[in-house]
């Protein structure tokens, strides 16, 4: 559902963050902020700062910030409807009327979910009876001990074909109703309906909110035609784009900062019961897109816990394929292969919770399962069988939506194809072994043996002087340096720009440091003497031990002669300079990161292709320098503004 922007502002006005916030937080007063600790990080000294006057919160330790909605999001795993309804619910305002149709659908979905959780009691009140002695003898024998079986809600479906249709009926439930929720098998040929569920050990599987909408159930008869069998698709259930056990682990995935998929109803149960809450399961199919952004709503790098065995491989292959396309930064994949073909469960059983921590311990990452998966039995004897390893692997890489990630697996699969072949360099050929790199003057090359056919590729003067050659530490960059003077020079216009500046990148350990004492300040400026508020932050950065640092910014702003980054500048000026630097580098940064990388490679291993990446990247580079330049101009202060953006 939409929300206006106006009723979004009224809940913002009439509901405070740090009245939201110190439910989790033990805030405390300072200055016009308030104070605590994170609650995503263990901490001793507190780096959780809320400013009601801005409506923001922001947490140093973690980087995460946001208002009030987002708050609950993080810390709850609450979808932002969710988060809107809590927090209009504390401000006192009535949820927007919805349409007709909108409020006849509700009405309807209302209605089923009450018929599921009527079926939720009725399985419940039977486990415990009389006809439920064998289901309670398959659970004692799986060790799921009472206070799980309460929890997760298990029931027993009687043998009966009417037991269930005569319960609800009895209830007043209509048997339309029975058949719209899945709880009957109805047809043509079928001329009384009768119950799907019958002799089952029953597994409610809930929404986000807890409420029952289907049911999973485990068949007790050995010769049973399906061991499990779920609901069948529903206006409430969907089975691709539901996870079992979501409305418990939500709020433990996010306070662990991951979650554990593993891939079965029992799994779950017995992984929740040893002190791992943060786990959901699949509903008996291989996971889908819809389960994959489930997961990653929860965490950005979720793992699936699977069996070791062939099976369990051949799921965790099965996720590599549906996850490629969709993956992006913060959205990936990790996997757990449990030991002797194991399930949760029966690794549980045998070595208790210290044999599963072990084996969560070192996840193995999405590229090393597409890696194993290419090469695990390949014959790679023949240059016919290693250009098709090649090939596949940059197919398989191109199935990468997101530019940059895609580059970055080319090059990790290119570097263990490299290793895989005794050392070569693999992206658009091979090179013999017996080659040496001579560091030996400006001017290095490698050198190749006598079967080489190309000439050395040769690193020039502008990478031998560079600091991965002579050792120097890295320089500040003229952007860093006028994007943070700006902001010591003109502290007011931190505030309005702090989400800009929490999620900066800048290359050098001091700059950072200056970087997070200015967003520990951005909500202490704003009054009537600028001078003053300067001078403030001065003495801040000093009793940081930072003024040396800050001389020799100061020292880079002379050279580059910037006058709307000193402190007589119009202050439009300055946020104009400021809006135009960030934008840059916003477009830089990924640049720069591949650029040392390739000149990281290249001082190790000099190739040809990575010699012209570099160039490439240079002249992009380049080209984002000359628009920087024409940041230098006339503002307010001689009567003339210039964007370049």
């Amino acid at each position: 559902m939409r929300f206006d922007p106006s009723f979004l502002d009224e809940i913002r006005a009439r509901v405070p963050v740090s009245e939201v916030a110190r439910v989790k937080v033990k805030l405390k007063k300072q200055g016009r902020e308030w104070r605590g600790l994170s609650p995503f990080n263990a901490e001793k000294t507190p780096s959780f700062y809320v400013n009601d006057q801005k409506g923001f919160w922001h947490d140093f330790s973690s980087g995460k910030h946001g208002d009030g909605f987002t708050f609950l999001m993080e810390t709850e795993g609450l979808s932002f409807p969710e988060a809107v309804e809590r927090l209009a619910a504390l401000a006192g305002l009535p949820l927007p009327v919805r349409t007709s149709a909108d409020e006849a659908q509700q009405k309807k979905r209302a209605s089923l979910t009450e018929v599921l959780e009527l079926a939720a009691a009725f399985f419940e009140k039977q486990l415990k009876g009389v006809e439920g002695r064998e289901a309670r003898a398959y659970l004692e024998r799986r060790e799921i001990a009472p206070t799980s079986q309460k929890h997760f809600r298990l029931g027993y479906a009687p043998a009966s074909r009417y037991a269930l249709r005569d319960d609800l009926a009895a209830k007043g439930v209509s048997l339309e109703a029975m058949i719209e929720t899945g709880l009957l098998i109805h047809g043509e040929d079928i001329p009384v309906p009768y119950d799907r569920f019958r002799n089952r050990l029953m597994f409610p599987i809930c929404d986000r909110a807890g409420a029952p909408i289907a049911f999973g159930g485990r068949a007790l008869e050995a010769d049973a035609q399906a061991k499990y069998l779920n609901s069948p698709e529903t206006p409430l259930f969907h089975k691709g784009a539901t996870l079992y056990n979501l409305h418990n682990a939500r709020k433990a995935a996010h306070e662990a900062g991951t979650v554990i998929a593993v891939e079965g109803y029992i799994d779950a149960i017995a992984m929740t019961a040893a002190g791992f809450p943060n786990v959901v399961a699949p509903l008996g199919t291989a996971i889908t897109p819809e389960q994959l952004e489930l997961l990653w709503r929860l965490a950005e790098e979720p793992m699936l816990c699977l069996d070791g065995d062939k099976a369990g491989l051949k799921a965790a292959y099965r996720a590599v394929d549906t996850a490629l396309p969709l993956l992006g930064p913060g959205r990936t994949l990790r996997f757990a292969l449990l030991p002797g073909g194991q399930d949760p469960d029966e690794l549980l059983r045998a070595g208790g919770r210290a044999a599963v921590e072990e084996a969560l311990s070192a996840p193995l990452p999405l590229v090393e399962m597409l890696w194993r998966r290419e090469t695990q039995d390949a014959g790679l004897d023949t240059p016919e069988k290693r250009a098709g390893l090649k090939r596949r692997l940059n197919e398989i890489a191109g199935l990468i939506q997101d530019q940059t990630l895609r580059e970055e697996y080319r090059r990790d699969l290119a570097n263990r194809l490299s290793r895989l072949f005794g050392g070569q360099r693999s992206q658009e050929r091979f090179r013999p072994r017996g080659e040496y790199l001579r560091r030996s003057g400006p001017e290095r090359s490698w050198r190749a043996g006598p079967n080489e056919p190309s000439g050395p590729v040769r690193i020039g003067s502008a990478l031998g002087n560079s600091p991965l050659f002579k050792g120097e530490r890295q320089k500040v960059s003229p952007r860093e340096c006028l994007i943070l003077l700006i902001l010591v020079n003109h502290p007011r216009l931190l505030a309005d720009n702090i989400e800009e500046l929490a999620a900066l990148e800048l290359e050098a350990a001091e700059a950072n440091a200056l970087r997070n004492l200015l967003l520990q300040s951005a909500f202490d400026f704003g009054g009537e003497d600028a001078g003053a508020e300067t001078a403030t932050l001065i003495e801040a950065i000093d009793r940081a031990g930072l003024t040396a640092f800050l001389s020799r910014l100061r020292g880079m702003e002379a050279h580059a002669s910037l006058w709307n980054v000193r402190p007589g500048a119009a202050s439009l000026d300055a946020e104009v300079s400021l809006k135009q630097a960030l934008a840059l580098h916003r477009r830089a940064s990924p640049l720069s990161r591949e650029k040392n990388t390739t000149e990281a490679r290249l001082a190790a291993d000099p190739t040809q292709e990575d010699q012209a990446r570099l160039a490439e990247i240079q002249k992009h580079l380049t080209t984002l320098e000359g628009t920087e330049a024409a940041l230098e101009g006339f503002g307010l202060t001689t009567g003339r503004v210039r964007r370049i953006l």
